[in-house]
């Protein structure tokens, strides 16, 4: 049978450089941080004082005031970012008959899910009598799959619907899962990302205690510095990023713009470590190599790679060493972290991420990692680092690195749109 081919009509984001997709992409390429002191909650007793919050986000710009209580933070960010994603796809569902409709789906990922919630209903629980007063709302709000089922409820639509976890591999995983069901021919258009909402005490405690975070809380956008001597843990961050994914003739047929073609996705495991990665990047070589199989290219063909890069000492070499026994030393491909400027987004950091690597190739630009002034010593030679400014650079396919605590990877590829 032949393969349906697969593209991305619309983008959609909230993230700590911007609350729509234009304003990431220009504080991106201008190299901002977005990492600032904590304000969702008092962090002075914690070891990690900073990350890499949501800006000026608010709720009502999307719910009314019942139905944000309905829902957590993840669930709202994946509503305000999937509501610009389907207003740049040009979509309107209106007027749809229900075989239509059951072509249209969502898979949604989070690694946490509604954890804020899960923490402030513990909380007032056991400071009161014990008496169990919980939310009403206590499970829907908390449960991770209750984003994509928002969200298509929002739209009312009824195909494929369910999340992904794996981790920090998360939104990647869903957007792999939406492009292969799209070219089986189970839907034709699939809304995927992922949204995380865990800058919150249980969840930086409880990465300080594996001595997981940047603790520079002298410089707070400087902290994370992917591949730098001094990189000492990575900054954490919250957001969300969606994606119009479908079906090439279903697009053509609606007039739909297109920002590029989903060539092909790869998944592995490293089967190492609970929270560490492969030494050698075993999973992430796997990964990567079974992307551009599953792309029908060569490494050659990549121009560019959003590293997973979260700044921690182990994370950022495997990986490298794993682009290396993959790329063969080929220079032209260029590699950036820009974790460096949005901090990691867990869940999320592959939908955000896949965004600029789409966003690379519309705009043939390529965005730098920054903070970075001393490459470590042991990062492959042969590979070739974009530090300090973004530059402009004939692109045709981009690679998306991300990568999970308990080896889960996985790695997208897109092209230009011929």
């Amino acid at each position: 049978m032949k393969k349906r081919r697969v593209v991305v009509t619309g983008l959609g984001t909230i993230n700590p450089l911007g609350n729509n997709v234009n304003e990431f992409w220009n504080n991106c390429i201008e190299g901002k941080s977005g990492a600032g002191p904590i304000t969702k909650f008092d962090s002075s007793k914690f070891k990690t004082h900073f990350a890499c919050e949501v800006k000026g986000f608010n709720a009502e710009d999307y719910f009314s005031r019942k139905d944000i209580r309905k829902y957590d933070l993840f669930t709202q960010y994946a509503v305000a970012a999937t509501d610009e994603a389907v207003k740049d796809a040009g979509l309107n569902f209106e007027g749809l008959n229900d075989k239509e409709r059951a072509k249209i789906g969502v898979i949604w990922a989070s690694g946490y899910g509604g954890i804020s919630t899960f923490e402030e209903q513990l909380q007032e629980f056991y400071s009161g009598d014990g008496t169990p007063r919980f939310n009403p709302f206590f499970i829907p709000k908390i449960i991770t799959d209750i984003a994509a089922g928002v969200i298509s409820m929002r739209y009312d639509l009824y195909g494929p619907n369910y999340c992904t976890v794996s981790a920090c591999a998360s939104s990647n995983t869903a957007i792999i899962n939406a492009f292969d069901l799209i070219r089986l021919g189970r839907a034709n258009l699939i809304i995927a990302g992922g949204s995380e909402a865990s800058i919150t005490p249980a969840s930086i405690r409880g990465f300080n205690a594996s001595q997981a975070l940047s603790k520079r809380n002298d410089s707070p956008e400087t902290a994370s510095r992917p591949f730098d001597m001094e990189r000492d843990g990575f900054v954490a961050g919250e957001g969300a990023g969606a994606l119009i994914i479908e079906e090439y003739e279903h697009a053509i047929n609606r007039g739909a713009i297109i920002y590029a073609e989903f060539m092909g996705g790869g998944m592995a495991t490293d089967a190492y470590h609970l929270t560490s990665t492969h030494p050698e990047g075993r999973g992430a070589a796997l990964g990567m190599q079974a992307a551009l199989e599953d792309s029908e290219l060569s490494a050659s063909d990549i121009a560019y790679i959003n590293a997973h890069a979260t700044s921690t000492s182990a994370g950022d070499l495997s990986e490298l060493k794993a682009i290396a026994s993959i790329f063969e030393g080929n220079r032209n491909v260029l590699i950036s972290a820009t974790k460096s400027m949005t901090g990691h987004l867990l869940g999320a950091a592959g939908a955000v991420e896949a965004i600029l690597t789409i966003l690379a190739i519309r705009h043939q630009t390529i965005p730098a990692t920054i903070n970075t002034t001393s490459i470590d010593p042991a990062v492959p030679k042969c590979l070739n680092i974009l530090i300090g400014h973004a530059i402009k650079k004939e692109i045709n396919y981009t690679m998306n690195n991300t990568f999970g605590f308990g080896g889960h990877t996985a790695t997208s590829i897109f092209g230009k749109m011929e």
